[in-house]
């Protein structure tokens, strides 16, 4: 009565522990009670064998010698055999209980497939005496199994099995989803592995075996069902990572192309960035547009121009390096990341890739025709956004000089001056286009570009202020070319008056760079066409400032332009901005621009007027002599006016 209390009491125990364990699940289900029940039933028949077996208690002195004899010989490195050394493990009892338990912990610190099998492995080699675990997953498009072992002592193995090998227990394994025992470990073709007796599971998921588990054993003594209740636990847990993977990858793929899409391709860019910051390794991107593709979409409709963009990215994938990453950067482009490589490496790579897309004639289209540009970091930038417009710059300059003698332009962001109106319009389109994205500002580029330009002759300064300018010109749709005419007419001024042609040359270069202090000042207030209020006007009246202080005084060859940019705007009868400066205190320079700027306002159309002929100009320059312009330079100013003046 009490013996069967006990035992009562056994079972009991046993089955709170497994219902309790977070692998299973806290609620009733028929197969894990069946399964419960049968674990304690084994667990106490083997300790009640134990307790019983007369044999055990006669015999005591000969086991002792004989696990004495096991000992040395596991202790005997010159008698190991092997890299793994045997282990006596015919008399372990196993708590499936706290077995569960253990393996369900491993999935909770989850790190990786490789950790987890790692975790698995030593909770089997500390629980059940286990001389190695294997993981082997089935490989679709090889058709094969792909093992992975563990052994006691944390050595790995891998080997492969192919699905035509059907002798092999593995592959019986798996393809018949049924648990194979077998009392030798040749079938799996490691040298070296201590040889044991070893059972296959395979491991199911939603009625599918995703691969087997193998368990090294000296005894196959063991409760095979709950250790194929874990292999489909962890079936279930593979496959998850695996669908968790795909959706991952497809997340970053460009489902027309199958390349990175351009998250993706940002990704990978980032990662190779720091391994060339890291190693001190350059590195580029070559970016390629497809030609015409907006015309062949609108005349041929989309579905070629997929099937041209198709083409131009399988093309560019067969014929990359391993170590470089292609992605669609956006509609018709294709970018490509190049480690270690520099620009003139760069160029060669492109050249043999536009020569393998020129071979390619799709009907209707023709040859593929694509435009080129490079950018490489650390030379051109280290800003990774940056690296991706000097790539697409180069690329629409690639695309303005066009397809020649049968092959791309290929163009480096190297081999171009900045302040070519082409090289300046595009910087401004990419910029203009993806502003929101990469929340880089026009203008404040232009400007570190331009205070950071070595300075290599008169000419190459007064064509870097004149781009600037017309930046600075296309902020407002209704001053387009102002800069540039009062230049004309300072100088033209300054001339008539007989200044000296250095002091004429200042003028000309100050009067191009009057108003750009205007970078500084807000779109709304700039472009705003009504008449503005009070404090926008403040707003707008610390553009002189602006000019001389951000932009002028940072750059020691312009700074004798400071006195023309901040006091264009002072008056001679003192009411004028921003110091309010009279008479001869104004400089002679800025005055002359005061009065070509004040012209140039007048005969050119504003949102509210039409712009004023030449004489009522003149007339209105008269009337302020004095008071708002010096009147000398008004009257000179008014006898050239009719030779100096264009339609606007």
């Amino acid at each position: 009565m009490e013996k069967n209390k006990v035992e009562e009491n056994k079972k009991q125990a046993s089955k709170k522990s497994l219902s309790s364990n977070p692998l299973l699940g806290s609620n009733s289900n028929p197969i894990v009670d069946k399964l419960v029940s049968s674990a304690a039933k084994i667990k106490n028949e083997i300790t009640d064998e134990k307790v019983s077996n007369p044999f055990s208690e006669k015999t005591n002195s000969i086991v002792a010698k004989i696990n004495n004899f096991n000992t040395y010989r596991t202790n005997n490195r010159l008698y190991s055999g092997g890299i793994t050394s045997p282990v006596a493990t015919n008399n372990k009892l196993v708590d499936y209980a706290d077995l569960l338990q253990e393996l369900g912990s491993n999935f909770e610190k989850n790190g990786g497939l490789n950790e987890t099998f790692s975790a698995i492995n030593r909770t089997f080699n500390e629980k059940m005496d286990c001389n190695f675990t294997a993981f082997g997953l089935f490989h679709e498009k090889s058709k094969c199994i792909n093992l992975k072992l563990y052994t006691k002592r944390g050595e790995t193995y891998s080997s492969k099995f192919f699905m035509s090998d059907e002798t092999n227990p593995v592959i019986e394994c798996f393809k018949k989803n049924l648990t194979v025992s077998k009392d030798n470990i040749k079938f799996l073709n490691i040298p070296y592995l201590q040889n044991s007796s070893a059972v296959i599971i395979p491991m199911m998921s939603v009625s599918q075996c995703v691969g087997v588990m193998i368990l090294g054993k000296e005894n196959t003594d063991i409760n095979v069902n709950l250790l194929e209740l874990f292999a489909n636990y962890l079936g279930m847990f593979m496959h998850n990572v695996e669908l968790m993977s795909r959706t991952n990858k497809y997340a970053n793929t460009d489902t027309l192309t199958s390349l990175y899409n351009h998250r993706g391709f940002q990704e990978v860019l980032s990662a190779e960035l720091h391994k060339a910051e890291d190693n001190k390794t350059s590195l580029s991107i070559v970016m390629l547009d497809v030609n015409n593709i907006s015309q062949i979409n609108r005349e041929l409709g989309h579905a070629k121009g997929d099937e041209v963009i198709k083409l131009v990215a399988e093309k560019v994938r067969q014929n990359i390096r391993p170590s470089d990453s292609v992605g669609r950067y956006s509609g018709d482009e294709i970018a490509i990341i190049m480690p270690n490589t520099d620009t003139k490496e760069a160029k060669y790579l492109a050249e043999y890739i536009t020569y393998c897309l020129s071979c390619c004639f799709v009907d209707d289209v023709g040859p593929v025709k694509v435009s080129v540009g490079i950018s490489t970091y650390p030379e051109c930038t280290k800003n990774q956004e940056k690296l991706l417009i000097l790539a697409e710059q180069a690329m629409y300059i690639s695309q303005a000089k066009g397809y020649k003698e049968g092959m791309s332009a290929i163009i480096s962001s190297s081999d171009y001056n900045f302040w070519d109106d082409v090289a300046l319009n595009s910087f401004a389109e990419i910029l203009t286009k993806r502003h929101a994205q990469i929340g880089i500002n026009f203008e404040e580029e232009l400007l570190h570009k331009f205070n950071n330009e070595q300075i290599k002759s008169h000419n190459h300064l007064l064509e870097m202020a004149t781009s600037l300018a017309g930046a600075i010109d296309a902020k407002d749709p209704y001053t387009k070319d102002h800069s540039t005419s009062v230049s004309r007419y300072s100088e033209a001024l300054a001339r008539a008056i007989n200044l000296p042609e250095e002091e004429v040359e200042r003028i000309k270069l100050g009067a191009l760079l009057h108003d750009v202090g205007k970078i500084g000042i807000p779109e709304s207030v700039l472009k705003k066409p009504d008449k503005l209020l009070d404090d926008e006007w403040e707003i707008m009246k610390q553009h002189p400032v602006i000019g001389a202080e951000k932009v002028l005084q940072p750059n020691e060859a312009l700074r004798d332009l400071i006195p023309i940019v901040k006091y264009h705007h002072e008056r001679i009868d003192g009411l004028g901005y921003p110091e309010k400066l009279k008479g001869a205190q104004i400089p002679l320079a800025a005055r002359i621009v005061s009065v070509a700027d004040a012209y140039h306002a007048l005969i050119s159309d504003r949102p509210y007027r039409k712009g004023m002929p030449v004489e009522k100009a003149c007339e209105i320059l008269r009337m302020g002599a004095g008071t708002q312009w010096d009147s000398d330079l008004v009257r000179h100013f008014i006898s050239i006016a009719p030779s100096i003046s264009t339609s606007v």
